[in-house]
């Protein structure tokens, strides 16, 4: 049975996203970079709303993304590889390859998913993986905080309470820090 970790970066003060939406004081070096690809080789799915899809097919759909480094092109190589779903009510098709569309997030399939999965899983967005949160669904927390306070925005947990056993934690020369945490039950 897989895990389904929820993965993020994030500024000191909780938040995925500044106050006008904007996410672009995240941006990892090639050290970190290094690490989430470390990371991302364990992951069979990836579970996405719309907005994080669409963020993250340029990883398929633009090439000179995977020309940037040698670690941005091993992790276009391995996103590419990875099954997706994504969950919307808008989106008609997929762009990308290995990519199912599902209207609704429906918390029996994604255990059945988990329950059959060699791999791990990861959900990733705020909005998404609350749904998850809230029915039990995820066994991990994974964050790279970033040395930055927004002040507001979008919380990476948004309303939610619960109990988190460090697991691991790394730092990064660019002062962003690697947090793994198991979710208690």
């Amino acid at each position: 049975m897989g895990n389904l970790i929820y993965f993020m970066l994030v500024s000191a003060d909780g938040y995925v996203a500044d106050r006008s939406g904007d996410f672009q004081w995240g941006e990892p070096d090639e050290e970190v970079m290094e690490a989430i690809n470390d990371q991302t080789r364990q992951i069979g799915t990836y579970l996405y709303g719309r907005k994080i899809y669409e963020l993250m097919s340029v990883w398929e759909t633009d090439p000179s993304l995977a020309e940037g480094s040698v670690q941005s092109a091993e992790f276009a190589k391995i996103w590419t590889a990875a099954e997706k779903i994504v969950y919307s009510t808008t989106l008609t098709e997929a762009t990308t390859r290995r990519t199912r569309i599902e209207r609704e997030f429906d918390p029996a399939e994604v255990q059945r998913i988990k329950e059959a999965s060699v791999a791990d899983l990861t959900i990733e967005g705020p909005t998404l993986a609350a749904h998850a949160l809230r029915h039990g669904l995820v066994d991990e927390i994974h964050m790279l905080v970033c040395p930055l306070v927004l002040g507001g925005g979008l919380s990476m947990l948004p309303g939610l309470r619960m109990e988190l056993t460090l697991r691991d934690e790394h730092r990064f020369s660019s002062g962003m820090v690697q947090l793994s945490y198991a979710v208690r039950r």
